[in-house]
């Protein structure tokens, strides 16, 4: 099986925890599955820029990213947090190449536009170019993806500097271009939870709009289940979860019905059906 696999920096920036998210990843390659690992790092790039008494602003979430906001996102992104992980993965036996969006022009930028503010440089995934990863992925090494590239030919928007993109929003049309058969959003909770604090097990846009009307799902969680159901919409992976991170095999547990929480396409029969029953 192909995985796509997602983490954000909050599951790189101390050393055990990211050493125990490798050798997930080595474990679910030593089950014969094949690895994609496409990364945040967030909270990376808000200590750098604090230290370089530069302004932050958000909007819904999203960093407003000025030009030299930018170039601290491509040196912390495809330098620091993509480089400590291959490392990592070096160290658990893992051949792995870190990439951004402009190796192998893998991915392009479009500029996210937002009626209510210019967001500067931020941006979505345009056009995709799996050849390298594809090479990659047949000579037995894992593609480690930074979320980070280069505005498109024909954009109207300046192209001076990389565009920072949402790791959790380009997982979708990762996937998707590299015709994955599960996406896992890796992260600190156990998954969706309800109003009485229990994982939700499978979640349909229905009741995930109905649990976000009620404020059962909130705060940090809403981005995170937006994404999820915005993967599952464009990338046709049969299996996509919020599942936690934690764990020596979190990789292959992710697959498990009993860990996290699978989204589901309400237009398609059969859902779940990657999914492991133990």
């Amino acid at each position: 099986m192909r995985i796509l696999v997602k983490v954000g920096g909050a599951q790189l920036e101390q050393p055990p925890a990211r050493a125990e998210l490798c050798r997930s990843v080595a474990a679910a390659r030593a089950a014969g599955h094949e690895i994609v690992l496409v990364h945040g790092g967030g909270n990376q790039i808000r200590d750098f820029v604090r230290r370089l008494g530069l302004d932050e602003h958000y909007h819904e979430g999203l960093r407003v990213t000025d030009a030299l906001t930018a170039d601290v996102v491509l040196m912390v992104l495809a330098g620091l947090v993509n480089k400590e992980l291959v490392h990592a993965l070096a160290a658990e036996g893992v051949r792995a190449c870190g990439l951004s969006g402009a190796d192998g022009q893998t991915f392009l930028a479009t500029k996210r536009r937002d009626e209510h503010v210019d967001l500067g440089y931020v941006g979505e995934v345009g056009r995709t170019d799996m050849r390298l990863v594809e090479h990659l992925l047949r000579d037995g090494v894992l593609p480690v993806i930074a979320t980070a590239a280069p505005l498109q030919a024909g954009e109207d928007a300046a192209g001076d500097h990389f565009y920072n993109v949402n790791a959790d929003l380009a997982a979708g049309p990762l996937s998707r271009a590299v015709r994955a058969d599960a996406l896992l959003f890796l992260t600190d909770v156990s998954g969706v939870l309800d109003a009485d604090g229990a994982r939700i097990a499978a979640l349909s846009p229905e009741r995930c709009a109905a649990l976000r009307r009620d404020g059962v799902i909130h705060g940090g969680m809403i981005p995170k289940v937006e994404a999820a159901l915005a993967a599952k919409a464009l990338s046709g992976c049969a299996l996509v979860k919020i599942a936690p991170a934690a764990g020596a095999d979190a990789v292959l547990r992710g697959l498990s019905a009993q860990v996290g929480t699978r989204f589901e396409d309400t237009t398609h029969e059969n859902r779940g059906d990657m999914e492991r029953t133990a």
